[in-house]
C-alpha cells in the first residue's frame, strides 16, 4: 500500500497544498523533545481530507463522474467531497447529521453539494447513504474507509518525512482510522524505526479498545468536542491496518483537548479544532512523554467562531 500513497501523492501534486510544518521552542521544552506540527489545518477545505477525497474521486470513470457521488460526514469529509465535486464538475450529495456544526455544514452546502439531514438518535448515516446509493446508482466516497480514501490521507505523513527527516514517532489523531493507518503505511515505508501512534478523545476510545483486544469495538454518539472523532468504529479496510501497522493507541481527556486548542491559539497563532488538536494535548498532559523527534498531524482546523470562542474563554 506504500506504493498507493506514492501515487496518491503524484495524482494530488498541483490540485492538494503541501502544507507548512511549523515548530514551537516553548511547544519543545515544556514536553521536552524535539516537535514538528503538520498543519492540515491550512489544507483545502481546512482539513486533510481533500487529499482522500480527491485521490478517490479523481480516479472514477467518466460514467461514474456523471452519475455522481454520495457520501456521509459530520464535517470535514463532507465539504472536501463537495470541493472535488465542483472542481471535478461532479454532483454529490453528503448525509450530515442535524447537529453537525454550522460552518461545516454551510462550507459544504456553499461547495455545491445537496445535504441530507438525519437524526443519529433515529438512524445511521451509513443506512441513508447506502439507500441514495442504490436508488440513484451513484458512487460511494465513504470518509475513510476506502483503500485510496487512505492513501490520499497517508500522503500527510509523507510529506511531512520528506521535509523534516527521521522522526521517532508520530502522533495522529484517529476518528475512522483513515489518517492514522494511511499515516502508519508512509510511515513504515519512508522509515521503518518510525512509530505511529493513534490518539483519542477518552470519552471516543473505540479505536483504542480495539487495538487493545484485538476485537473491534464500537461507541455510539460520544459527546467529545472532538466532533471529528465521533465515528462508532474503525472499518473494515482500516481496523487491520491498524493492528497491523500502527505502533500504538492513546486516549486524552476532554480538558487536555480544551488545553492544547488554547496552547495552539495563543503560543503558535494556529486555529485548530479540537479533533485536530489531539495529538498536541497527547504530548501536553503526558499521555504520550516520548523523547525525540516527534511528529504531529494537525488534522483540521475547521472550528465555529461560538466553540472556539467559547474554549478561549473558560
Amino acid at each position: 500500500m506504500f506504493e498507493s500513497v506514492k501515487a496518491a501523492r503524484e495524482r494530488l501534486r498541483g490540485h492538494a497544498h503541501v502544507t507548512p510544518v511549523m515548530t514551537s521552542r516553548t511547544l519543545d521544552r515544556l514536553v521536552g523533545a524535539e516537535v514538528y506540527l503538520k498543519c492540515e489545518n491550512f489544507q483545502r477545505v481546512g482539513a486533510f481530507k481533500f487529499r482522500g477525497a480527491f485521490n478517490a474521486m479523481s480516479q472514477l470513470s467518466d460514467e461514474q463522474k456523471k452519475r455522481g457521488v454520495v457520501t456521509y460526514s459530520s464535517g470535514n469529509h463532507a465539504q472536501a467531497v463537495a470541493l472535488v465535486g465542483s472542481l471535478l464538475g461532479m454532483e454529490t450529495t453528503v448525509v450530515m447529521p442535524k447537529d453537525a456544526p454550522a460552518g461545516k455544514r454551510a462550507a459544504t452546502e456553499e461547495y455545491g453539494a445537496t445535504v441530507i439531514d438525519y437524526d443519529p438518535r433515529e438512524t445511521t448515516r451509513e443506512q441513508i447513504a447506502q439507500t441514495l446509493q442504490a436508488e440513484r446508482g451513484c458512487t460511494m466516497i465513504p470518509p475513510f474507509d476506502h483503500p485510496d480514501v487512505i492513501a490520499g490521507q497517508g500522503t500527510a505523513a509523507l510529506e511531512l518525512l520528506e521535509e523534516v527527516g527521521h522522526l521517532d514517532m508520530i502522533l495522529v489523531p484517529c476518528g475512522g482510522g483513515g489518517l492514522l493507518s494511511g499515516s502508519a503505511i508512509a510511515a513504515r515505508g519512508m522509515d521503518p524505526s518510525c512509530k505511529v501512534m493513534g490518539i483519542e478523545p477518552e470519552l471516543a476510545d473505540d479505536a483504542t479498545r480495539s487495538f487493545r483486544t484485538g476485537r473491534l469495538h464500537t461507541v455510539r454518539n460520544p459527546a467529545t468536542i472532538a466532533d471529528g472523532t465521533r465515528t462508532a468504529s474503525l472499518g473494515k479496510i482500516t481496523f487491520p491496518l491498524v493492528l497491523q501497522y500502527v505502533a500504538g493507541m492513546s486516549t486524552v481527556s476532554e480538558s487536555a483537548i480544551v488545553e492544547a486548542v488554547r496552547f495552539l491559539f495563543h503560543r503558535m497563532k494556529l486555529v485548530v479544532e479540537p479533533s485536530g488538536a489531539l495529538g498536541v494535548a497527547a504530548l501536553l498532559s503526558r499521555s504520550v512523554s516520548p523523547g525525540g523527534r516527534v511528529g504531529i498531524i494537525l488534522s483540521g482546523g475547521n472550528i465555529d467562531a461560538s466553540t472556539l470562542t467559547a474554549i478561549l474563554s473558560e
